[in-house]
């Protein structure tokens, strides 16, 4: 889908089913066309006692270990959204409403191509509102430890993303782009999330990676990869970050026009700078048009 600067919708329903990779609940979810203005809205159609819509929005996401959860006023929640997120981004939905009958978006194989999938297999509709986008004015950064994550001027959405790991699988990567839907569908779509073999246990005592599998993440164990298909790119635990990110980032609610760079960031450091930005008026604007969108080379 060529970017035309004008909102969009998917043309029709599309639905697909799964498992939660924390809960392990096997979960249902429909995404479905939404006015134009709407954004991206999560209705929990298990739920009928209480408001059941939780709009992706920065000042809802409630936590942020091992995934993104956001939370309405209500106390209703959906969990793991950055990996749909990034689609609906990446590939210009702006509006969209989806319907989900359990507390978790499902994991499918790990990464976001079965969203794209989902997606392209509904098709996309173009709506009469004008796109806005977040621009980037001034610097802001968010910096824990050694882990760093910042939003820079840029007249396009880049991303830049830096890993160390002391497992000898994972080392130092490092991912930069320019962000674009092309770019997205080839270069971090199909980049799946990562866990080591010894955590799995302290997780799953903790209530979390219940649904996890060699067929929804590459387990790694000390220096070695258990999956047997192995990796779908050498560097794919860096490409996943900057995928996590792009799905972080669009609770702004709107297209970003600046440079994200993260080091050893996270879903906590990206929600952390999201939220810096908002409370800087200064830092940003919101523009209805983009100067130019440039392709990625």
């Amino acid at each position: 889908m060529s970017p035309d600067h004008h909102e969009h919708t998917i043309a029709v329903p599309a639905i697909c089913a799964g498992v939660g990779l924390h809960t392990g609940q096997r979960v249902r979810l429909s995404v479905r066309p939404a006015q134009a203005g709407a954004g991206i809205v999560f209705v929990r159609t298990d739920i009928t006692d209480r408001d059941n819509r939780v709009p992706a929005r920065a000042d809802l996401v409630t936590q942020t270990r091992l995934g993104t959860v956001i939370t309405n006023a209500a106390g209703v929640s959906v969990s793991t959204i950055e990996h749909l997120m990034a689609a609906l981004s990446a590939l210009g939905v702006d509006n969209a409403q989806i319907e989900l009958d359990g507390p978790e978006v499902p994991i499918m194989d790990g990464s976001s191509l079965p969203f794209v999938q989902l997606l392209d297999q509904a098709g996309f509709r173009r709506q009469f509102l004008p796109q806005s986008f977040i621009e980037i004015l001034k610097p802001v950064t968010v910096i824990e430890g050694d882990k760093r994550a910042s939003l820079l001027p840029c007249d396009r959405f880049e991303m830049h993303f830096e890993i160390d790991f002391d497992s000898a699988v994972i080392g130092h990567q490092e991912v930069d782009l320019v962000v674009t839907e092309q770019s997205f569908r080839t270069e971090l779509a199909a980049a799946r999330t990562f866990g080591f073999i010894e955590g799995v246990e302290a997780l799953r005592a903790a209530g979390l990676a219940r649904g996890g599998s060699m067929d929804n993440a590459v387990v790694i164990d000390g220096d070695r990869v258990l999956n047997a298909e192995g990796l779908r790119f050498v560097d794919e635990f860096v490409r996943h970050k900057a995928l996590d990110a792009i799905g972080d980032l669009y609770v702004l609610g709107m297209p970003l026009l600046g440079r994200f760079e993260g080091i050893r960031a996270g879903h906590g450091l990206n929600n952390a700078v999201v939220r810096e930005l908002l409370s800087q008026p200064e830092a940003y604007r919101v523009v209805t048009r983009a100067p130019s969108l440039q392709q990625a080379g």
